[in-house]
C-alpha cells in the first residue's frame, strides 16, 4: 500500500528542500532591512540633508508600511497565488531598492522606503504559507519552519556587520543594493522550484476591509512608536484609540462579509488563538530585550558599536541552534510543553539580567542574552508552525500574515511599554542621585536619556563629568534590571498560558496503516 493510499503525507523531495533555501534568502533580507539603515543614517544625512521630521520618516516608514500591509498581502496571496505574489513582491523590492540607493532627495527616499515596506510585506506571509504546501509531513514542516525562522535570525545578526563593511568602502546607497542580486535569483529560479497555490473558491478582495486593516494597524503601531520615543502624550493615545476603533469596525465587517479579508473561523481553533497570543507575548519581551541590551552594552559597559555587535553574536547563534533543535524535540515532547519550557528558559535568562555587576557584568549579560534567545527560539518556531498547521491550506496565507502581524504588534507593544518603564525608572533614579558640582541645567537635560547624559558628561570639565556619567549609567542599569524583572514575570505568565491552552497540541495520532504514531501532528483540526 502506498503512503498516499495509507493516508500518510508524502515526504518532501530535493526540489522542496532546495526551494526552501531559495525562499529563506528574501526572509534574510527582510530582517536585514529592518536594521541596516540605522548604520547609514549619518552618511545619508550628510548627502540628502533631511529635516529631523524627514529623518524620522525615512527610518520609520519601512516598518509602518510593512506592518500595515501584512494582512492584505497574506490574504491576497491566497487569492491570486502565493508564488505569484512572492515573485511580484520580489520584483518590486528589487526595483525599490535600486531607487532607494540612488535617491536624490529625502522625499524620494521616504517614498521608496514606503514601497520597500509594501513589497517586504509580501515576503514573510508568502514564504511561510508556501512552506505549508511544500511540506505536508508534520515533522518536515517543523524542520522547514525552523530553517525559515533561522533565516530571520541570520539576517538580524549579519545586517549590522554587512552594513558596516559596505559603508566603510562605498556610499550609503550600497546598503540597499545588497538585496538586488538575491531578488533577481528568486525571480529566475522561483518559478521552477516553488509550487503555486491559491484558493480557487476565494471571492473578490474587499477594498474597504483593506483600507480599514491598513489604518488600524498603522495607527496602533504609529502611536506605540511615538510613545516609545517621546513618552505618553495625548496625540499618540488619540491615534491609538482611533486605530482601535477602526480595528473594531474591521472585525465587525469581516463577520458580515461572504468573502472576508480574515476568516474569523480561524480563531475557533483554540490552538490558533493561543499560539497567536503566545507569539505576541514572546515578541513583547523579545524586541524590548534586544534593543535594551544593545544600549546596555554600549552606554553602560562602554563598548564600541562593533564590539557590542560581536558580543551579540552568541545570542544569534543560540537562536539559530534553538530553531533547529525544535524539530528533534517535538518527536518526544508535545509542542505546547516545549513552548512553555522555552518561555521558562527565557524567564531564567531575564533573571540573570537582574543584579548585573556594573563593572564586570559582561559575561553574565551575554549568558542571560544567550539563554533568553534560546528559549524564545523555541517559542517563535513552534508558534509559527502551529499557526500555519492549524489553519486550512486555503487560509495559510492569512494565517501567516496574522503570525507576522502579531510579531510586529507584540514587538511594538514591548518597546513602547517596557521602553516607557525604562524612561520613567531612569529619570526617577537620576533625580535621586548625588550630582554635586554638576550644573542644574545639565542635570535636568541628562534625565532625557542615557545617550543625552553621555553627551553632556563629555562636555563637562573635571570630576563633574565623571559624576554625571556614573550616576546616569547607574540609573539606566537600575531601569534595565526593572524591565528584565517585568519581562521574566511576563514570560512565566505566558509559559503558564501555553502549558494550559496548548497542552492538547501534538497528541500522538496513528496514521492508518502506520505502525507508530506521528507525534508531531496537530491534535486540533482546521476550524470549521
Amino acid at each position: 500500500m502506498s503512503a498516499a493510499n495509507a493516508g500518510i503525507p508524502p515526504k518532501a523531495t530535493a526540489r522542496e528542500w532546495t526551494g526552501l533555501a531559495v525562499i529563506a534568502l528574501p526572509c534574510l533580507l527582510y530582517s536585514m532591512d529592518l536594521t541596516v539603515l540605522n548604520l547609514a543614517v549619518p552618511h545619508l544625512s550628510a548627502a540628502l540633508r533631511p529635516t529631523s521630521a524627514q529623518m524620522l520618516w525615512i527610518v520609520d516608514i519601512y516598518g509602518f508600511m510593512l506592518a500595515g500591509s501584512l494582512i492584505t498581502m497574506g490574504t491576497l496571496g491566497d487569492r491570486i497565488g502565493r508564488r505569484k505574489l512572492l515573485l511580484i513582491g520580489a520584483a518590486c523590492f528589487g526595483i525599490a531598492s535600486v531607487l532607494a540607493a540612488f535617491s536624490t532627495s529625502a522625499e524620494m527616499l521616504i517614498a521608496t522606503r514606503a514601497l520597500l515596506g509594501v513589497a517586504g510585506a509580501t515576503l514573510a506571509p508568502s514564504t511561510l504559507s508556501l512552506i505549508r504546501n511544500m511540506f505536508l509531513d508534520a515533522h518536515e514542516r517543523t524542520v522547514a519552519v525552523g530553517i525559515w525562522v533561522t533565516s530571520f535570525a541570520v539576517g538580524g545578526a549579519i545586517g549590522p556587520l554587512v552594513g558596516g563593511m559596505l559603508l566603510e568602502h562605498y556610499g550609503w546607497g550600497s546598503v540597499f543594493l545588497v538585496g538586488v542580486p538575491v531578488m533577481v535569483l528568486l525571480l529566475v529560479i522561483g518559478p521552477w522550484l516553488l509550487p503555486e497555490y491559491r484558493d480557487d473558491k476565494a471571492g473578490r478582495l474587499d477594498l474597504a476591509s483593506v483600507a480599514l486593516s491598513l489604518v488600524a494597524v498603522l495607527a496602533v503601531i504609529y502611536g506605540l512608536k511615538r510613545i516609545a520615543e517621546s513618552g505618553v502624550d495625548a496625540w499618540p493615545i488619540a491615534v491609538m484609540a482611533a486605530g482601535a476603533a477602526t480595528g473594531f469596525a474591521f472585525i465587525r465587517r469581516q463577520g458580515r462579509l461572504a468573502d472576508p479579508l480574515i476568516d474569523l473561523r480561524l480563531f475557533r481553533a483554540p490552538a490558533f488563538s493561543a499560539a497567536l497570543l503566545v507569539n505576541t507575548l514572546g515578541f513583547f519581551v523579545g524586541f524590548a530585550a534586544f534593543l535594551l541590551i544593545a544600549q546596555y552594552l554600549q552606554l553602560v559597559l562602554g563598548l564600541s558599536p562593533l564590539k557590542a555587535g560581536l558580543w551579540s553574536l552568541p545570542s544569534s547563534l543560540a537562536f539559530i541552534v534553538g530553531s533547529n533543535l525544535v524539530p528533534r524535540m517535538v518527536r518526544r515532547v508535545r509542542p505546547g510543553f516545549i513552548v512553555a519550557g522555552g518561555l521558562v528558559l527565557a524567564a531564567a535568562g531575564f533573571g540573570l539580567l537582574v543584579g548585573l555587576d556594573r563593572d564586570n557584568g559582561l559575561r553574565m549579560l551575554v549568558a542571560g542574552y544567550v539563554i533568553l534567545s534560546l528559549g524564545l527560539s523555541f517559542v517563535f518556531t513552534l508558534a509559527a508552525d502551529m499557526l500555519v498547521g492549524t489553519a486550512p491550506p486555503e487560509r495559510a496565507g492569512t494565517a501567516s500574515a496574522l503570525s507576522e502581524t502579531s510579531s510586529e504588534l507584540g514587538g511594538a507593544l514591548g518597546i513602547a511599554i517596557l521602553g516607557s518603564v525604562v524612561v520613567a525608572a531612569y529619570r526617577r533614579a537620576l533625580a535621586g542621585a548625588s550630582l554635586d558640582g554638576v550644573p542644574l541645567a545639565a542635570a535636568e537635560a541628562a534625565r532625557a536619556s542615557l545617550g543625552a547624559a553621555a553627551d553632556l558628561a563629555a562636555g563637562l570639565a573635571g570630576p563633574a563629568g565623571d559624576r554625571l556619567m556614573n550616576a546616569s549609567r547607574e540609573a539606566f542599569a537600575q531601569a534595565f534590571e526593572l524591565t528584565a524583572l517585568i519581562s521574566a514575570v511576563v514570560a512565566l505568565a505566558a509559559a503558564l498560558l501555553a502549558s494550559i491552552t496548548l497542552r492538547e497540541v501534538g497528541m500522538p495520532r496513528a496514521a492508518p496503516g502506520s505502525s507508530q504514531a506521528d507525534s508531531t501532528s496537530l491534535a486540533c483540526g482546521p476550524p470549521g
